[in-house]
């Protein structure tokens, strides 16, 4: 990618003012987790930055085809975005790696190579979709958050749960029609249960995809922002949208039910 990579690194510096170009990875937090699997490494903090900012992701970089497929293979990632030409593994045989471990997550490939046979090989070898260099920013953005939402089982970018609303283009709330005024925290919360609803997701899980790989030392951070979701949403709603189960998790079910007094005043 000698020579291509200088030129999209440009397209994505000048489209977002230079967004995260030299941050460190692991000091954002996010509501999904994703892998850039990259060589050039001021492209890498550029893509980084650019999905934290457009796509609210917590993100994780590897620096070569070895150490990406380790790191994709050893945690769970909402997405992989993949080059193509990396050292000591290709993308191509990283992706093939990929998919036999049984791993499944949506994985988009930056690629310097248009031709027919190119996108064929990957597309029958796992990939989900592919961009060729340089690529356009706002398509860039566009089919990561396209892959997130498929990977969860979404198709439409708005995800109806009884009277909650969740917009995740607009990256906004509404109960009943009523717009929610949310936390950016809260909000990613929120569309984390939502993109799982019905499911009971722990607090670990929820962690995991809100930060990165130092998400242990964020404690109790999840039961304040479920009090404030609860405070903020069922004040509209009249019903409990988010039930616990206490020591498992959470849960976002399409069947609210009634507010009840809780004379434990728990409102985790």
């Amino acid at each position: 990618m000698n020579g291509i990579a200088p030129l999209v690194t440009r397209t994505i510096a000048d489209s977002a003012g230079e967004v995260g170009c030299g941050a460190s990875v692991k000091k954002w937090s996010g509501h999904m987790r994703v892998l850039v699997v990259e060589d050039e490494e001021r492209l890498a903090q550029n893509v980084a930055g650019i999905l934290r900012d457009n796509a609210l992701c917590a993100v994780d970089i590897a620096p070569d085809g070895e150490e990406g497929l380790f790191q994709a293979c050893s945690a769970s990632y909402d997405l992989l975005v993949l080059d193509l030409m990396l050292p000591k593994l290709t993308g191509l045989e990283l992706l093939k790696k990929f998919r036999n471990c049984g791993r499944n997550s949506p994985v988009l490939v930056l690629t310097a190579r248009d031709e027919k046979e190119t996108v064929v090989e990957l597309l029958n070898a796992g990939a989900d979709d592919y961009l060729t260099k340089p690529f356009d920013l706002g398509e860039f953005v566009a089919r990561c958050k396209a892959l997130l939402r498929r990977g969860k089982g979404e198709h439409s970018p708005v995800i109806q749960s009884g009277p909650l609303e969740v917009d995740t283009v607009m990256s906004t709330a509404r109960v009943g029609g009523n717009r929610i005024a949310l936390t950016a925290m809260e909000y990613r919360v929120l569309e984390y249960l939502a993109l799982r609803r019905g499911a009971l997701v722990s607090k670990e899980e929820l962690l995991e995809h809100l930060y990165d790989f130092n998400w242990e030392r964020f404690g109790n951070v999840i039961e304040v922002y479920i009090s404030g979701l609860r405070r903020k949403l069922e004040g509209v709603a009249g019903k409990r949208l988010i039930q616990t189960v206490r020591g498992m998790g959470y849960s976002l079910d399409q069947e609210s039910q009634p507010l009840t007094a809780n004379p434990r005043g728990d409102n985790r």
